[in-house]
């Protein structure tokens, strides 16, 4: 969650403040908005852009206003920007805007799994065809299948540079849009694995343009073997 003096968590949520800087200028969709982490992260460093994030908790919602300041990002800043939330299914064919959103964040998890649309290629075809030209889909999708496994029976993990491979998301993701995966390589302890979507992006100019938080970590980005 938000920390009252930084809109950093040293969660997996800052990864996301990264998208806006290699993505057109236009609508960013963020499925799973939780209480606005991500949200909060990306206005304040990217303030022009509008995020229409999906939430189906309205209880989590009304939380996050009261608590996490999250209605201070629905108001529309000096530079354009805001938040607008909508409750109800992140995935549903409804879920769209006119002319393509610029980039997708896919944060969709239920009992601390993600969900099991995302496990099958369709979903992501449909998400696809969700974003306006040079677009692109960030996805948080979780760690290894296995994870679970490990953590319920106190076992350490195996440490692997290729554990991504065991992840059913990616897999999915993969197949669905040949050639077009990229994977942020994380230390082996991780428990999250990040995909991204379209061609790689010049790694230098990338990390020169995201807040210096997030530079050393972009260029950790390889394509999907």
């Amino acid at each position: 969650m938000i920390k009252k003096d930084s809109v950093w968590t040293g969660s997996y949520w800052d990864e996301f403040a990264s998208l806006p800087a290699i993505i057109p200028q236009g609508p960013i969709a963020m499925l799973g908005l939780g209480a606005g982490t991500a949200a909060h992260s990306i206005l304040k460093y990217y303030p022009s852009f509008h995020i229409i994030g999906w939430e189906l908790d309205e209880l989590l919602i009304n939380v996050a206003r009261a608590y996490f300041d999250l209605s201070k990002v629905e108001e529309k800043n000096e530079h354009g920007g805001y938040l607008s939330v909508c409750t109800g299914d992140a995935l549903s064919p409804d879920a769209t805007v006119e002319g393509g959103f610029a980039g997708i964040i896919v944060d969709l998890f239920a009992d601390g799994k993600i969900l099991p649309q995302l496990l099958e290629e369709e979903t992501w075809v449909g998400l696809a065809k969700k974003l306006m030209p040079n677009g692109r889909i960030m996805v948080n999708c979780s760690g290894r299948d296995n994870d679970q496994y490990y953590r319920e029976h106190k076992i350490a993990p195996p440490k692997s540079n290729r554990s991504w491979t065991e992840n059913s998301a990616i897999k999915a993701l993969s197949r669905a849009l040949p050639g077009e995966v990229r994977k942020l390589v994380e230390e082996p302890e991780c428990e999250n694995f990040f995909a991204l979507t379209g061609p790689l992006p010049d790694l230098d100019a990338w990390s020169k343009a995201v807040p210096a938080k997030l530079s050393p970590k972009v260029k950790l980005w390889q394509h999907v073997e």
